[in-house]
């Protein structure tokens, strides 16, 4: 066995093989993979084998797009038959929210090149006719939707890897990982010790105890799973062409052809958890006892939507383990505080998601960053607040929704609440209706008198409509206040703090007193952040950003690291409340002795409000007079009390994140992973103009966003006023100019202030003109629009500046 690779990876499932494979593709050759027993031992070799585009994330839509389209590339790059069966597939829909989760989808298609269609239960009956419609009001069609052999997929990548260079070492038990001081890591198998400069955890079912051997805990969680072989039926073996794949969500059940007979598998409500204290080394190639009562309801129902079902003989049960992440999409990445170190975990949906999977770590390891955005499978999306305890309940929350619909407003319950501020309960006793970022409870708006403490889930206008248009309105006209807990917040300090943030940073980094506005790059010029800077001093400053990428910022801090600077997360060490509105400023004078009359927009101050000394900046996301207003959490509650108390005189009320996110669209204000992402550059979303071109620092991303500024970039975010019914657009809706798919919505709603439907959307730069006519598909149906370029408050930014 070889004792120095570049790059060890540790699992032999179609997932390690994937990433051994792109490795070799994009040009490092010296890797080597290390598997405990055979290739495919552990989830891969029990899995149905089944593929499909369809993903809420158009990012993992096209990286499964991606993975299927891959297949035949391998089996003509090896002369390996990777055992593909193209017959395409149905989703069903049995209710109005379901179809109209499959138009939202559908409509996605139409920008992203994947050719499915929306079909009648007429044509569902010529495409699937061993399903029983009644009730069924259509379904989505995918052409691509099909199945393989596992073990032989597996196999292609494996050999397809071997040609590149890779070396596979199977029957080699890793038994410890134990980096040296330099970055690298030693490997340490039953066959003797691998010096490796990176390591890639593909464990599958053994990523926890793979994980544990160097410190991390990976919140990922094995599940008990079922499917059924039937015997040969008629209906199946006497058709001229292989049976359709059919998913009933209903159901909850995915239905395929086998042989001369059928394979269905169920996401049944009475899941179980498997391996709740760690997975045993010693399992492998074997699979659980039946558990035929856990699925007796789903089979019942099964029945009715496939009678062939009823009569045809039970062929095998197969009852296997696959791991989950808390939100069913896979761990990848870097992982947060450890170099070198790399996670390609929790791909429940393998032959979907694999070869996806294996190009994006490929390219992050290869080139530093990924083609696109990856931030729904990226390791960092959770915290090291994240642990067993929590990950459980939620995997099997995932479990149980696998086929549920999801709702763009929906807030999932379990596991819930954990982590809280100190306004939980005062809130809570003012009719707070709660979400949830980043593990942490946050307000969505407030009830009043008998309106109900949920939001109901939905494409359209949910019942929290009336209750934000009365907060926004609160903001508009009176002030408002919310809690500001749910932003990302570091400290940065040091002697070389400010040439420090001068190269991590695009834009301007203030002088002692001031913040500004900054956008965060990749080397090739991609949006990686959108900052507020603050400048405390000469050598302290303080950022704010997204609550939920935290833990991505700080990996990306720590990665360019250098001496004399210390960056500090302090997200949860900071905590205080917004004001904003017309009377905003009224209200800090009246609960201060400290002179903040005559701050100016991006001021900052301390000023101690009552008894509780604080940061006080004038800002506000709400595109209105406003300040952000931060304490020690320990003093929180004694700093609303005084700023309660003293905003009843000017008709404060509380506001929460559904005012917030209408507020700013009177304003156009982009909003972190809609109109800013990896996927976008400054130049195409207007995050340029706050680039301080003329500074001497060589910023990272600054030759990329160089280029692009003398070139332009090709298309433009823009605002739509859009002619929308009962129903708003929320993101990834196509955007018909002249007939044509031209673009599409990043994020989009309601302007209560305004009273009109809002779309945010990214269209090619020549069309991007005052008054252009467009079409947005909503929910299947084209709604007008008109491009707008002021703003529907405060157009001139007086009362936000002034």
């Amino acid at each position: 066995m070889q004792t120095t690779t570049r790059v060890a990876v540790i699992g032999g499932g179609v997932v390690g093989c994937s990433v051994l494979y792109h490795l070799t593709k994009l040009g490092w050759s010296d890797v080597m993979l290390i598997e405990r027993s055979d290739l495919t031992s552990g989830s891969t070799w029990h899995a149905a084998g089944g593929f499909h585009t369809l993903n809420g994330d158009t990012n993992m839509a096209a990286l499964q797009g991606y993975t299927i389209r891959l297949y035949k590339e391998l089996e003509e790059l090896t002369g390996m038959s990777c055992g593909l069966h193209h017959v395409g597939g149905v989703t069903l829909a049995d209710d109005r929210d379901r179809f109209d989760m499959l138009l939202a989808e559908r409509a996605k298609h139409r920008y992203m090149g994947l050719d499915t269609h929306i079909v009648t239960p007429d044509e569902i009956r010529e495409i699937a006719p061993i399903t029983n419609t009644e009730g069924i009001i259509g379904a989505l069609y995918d052409p691509l939707d099909g199945h393989l052999d596992p073990s032989g997929t597996t196999h292609a990548y494996a050999k397809a890897a071997r040609m590149g260079g890779a070396t596979i070492e199977t029957h080699c038990m890793v038994r410890e990982t134990s980096q040296r001081a330099d970055g690298t890591w030693d490997v340490v198998t039953d066959k003797g010790t691998v010096h490796a400069e990176h390591v890639v955890n593909a464990g599958g079912l053994w990523a926890r105890e793979v994980g544990a051997m160097a410190g991390v805990y990976l919140p990922l969680h094995p599940m008990e799973h079922q499917y059924i072989v039937t015997d040969a039926i008629p209906e199946i073996y006497d058709r001229d062409s292989e049976h359709p794949h059919v998913m009933d969500p209903a159901g909850e059940s995915y239905l395929r052809q086998e042989g001369r007979g059928l394979c269905i598998g169920f996401y049944e409500q009475p899941c179980k958890p498997w391996a709740v204290d760690g997975t045993p080394w010693d399992f492998g190639h074997e699979l659980l006892p039946d558990d035929l009562d856990k699925i007796e309801d789903s089979i019942a129902f099964a029945y009715r939507r496939f009678p062939v079902l009823e009569r045809a003989g039970v062929k095998s049960v197969i009852h296997g383990p696959f791991t989950f992440a808390p939100d069913g999409n896979p761990l990848v990445g870097p992982v947060p505080g450890l170099r070198n170190y790399w996670s390609a975990c929790g791909v429940m949906a393998g032959f979907s998601q694999g070869g996806g999977v294996g190009l994006m770590l490929a390219q992050w390891m290869t080139e530093g960053e990924c083609e696109r955005d990856v931030t729904a499978m990226d390791v960092a999306r959770f915290g090291d607040w994240i642990t067993p305890g929590y990950t459980r309940p939620k995997v099997v929350e995932n479990y149980q929704t696998r086929f549920s619909v999801a709702y763009p407003n929906e807030e999932l319950p379990a596991a819930r609440p954990f982590r809280q501020t100190p306004m939980y309960d005062i809130f809570d006793r003012m009719g707070a209706v709660w979400g949830q970022q980043f593990g942490l409870e946050v307000v969505n708006y407030f009830a009043e008198g008998d309106e109900p403490r949920y939001e109901t889930p939905s494409f359209r206008r949910s019942n929290a409509f009336e209750a934000t248009a009365r907060e926004v309105a609160a903001v508009r006209e009176r002030v408002g206040i919310n809690e500001i807990h749910n932003f990302g917040k570091y400290l940065v300090t040091g002697t070389g703090a400010r040439a420090w943030l001068d190269r991590i940073m695009a834009g301007r980094i203030p002088r002692p007193g001031r913040l500004a506005l900054t956008p965060m790059l990749s080397p090739k010029g991609r949006l990686i952040g959108d900052f507020t800077v603050s400048c405390l001093s000469e050598e302290a400053f303080q950022l704010t950003a997204s609550y939920g990428a935290q833990a991505v910022h700080m990996r990306w801090f720590e990665r360019n690291e250098a001496e004399g600077v210390k960056v500090e997360n302090i997200s949860d060490r900071l905590n205080g409340f917004q004001i904003a509105g017309p009377r905003a400023r009224d209200v800090l004078v009246s609960v201060t002795r400290d002179k903040v009359g005559d701050m100016r927009f991006m001021d900052l101050r301390h000023v101690t409000i009552g008894m509780v000394d604080c940061l006080v900046q004038r800002v506000s996301y709400t595109g209105d007079l406003g300040f952000e207003i931060y304490c020690d959490p320990m003093a929180q509650r004694a700093l609303w009390a005084t700023l309660w108390a003293a905003g009843q005189d000017f008709g404060m009320r509380p506001f929460g994140m559904r005012a917030m996110m209408s507020l700013r669209l009177d304003r156009f204000f982009g909003s972190w992973l809609s109109e800013f992402s990896p996927d976008y550059t400054p130049g195409e979303t207007g995050m340029d103009r706050f680039i301080h071109w003329a500074k001497d620092a060589d910023f990272i991303g600054r030759a990329a966003a160089e280029a692009e500024r003398q070139s332009g970039a090709a298309r433009r975010l823009v605002a739509f006023e859009v002619e929308a019914a009962d129903a708003d657009a929320h993101g990834y809706e196509p955007v018909w100019i002249e007939g044509d798919v031209q673009g599409f919505v990043t994020s989009g709603g309601y302007s209560h202030h305004a009273g009109k439907s809002v779309a945010l959307a990214l269209v090619p730069a020549g069309m991007a003109e005052a008054g252009r006519k467009a079409e947005i598909e909503i929910l299947g149906e084209m709604r007008p629009a008109r491009l707008v370029t002021e703003p529907l408050f405060d157009a001139e930014g007086t009362r936000m500046r002034g």
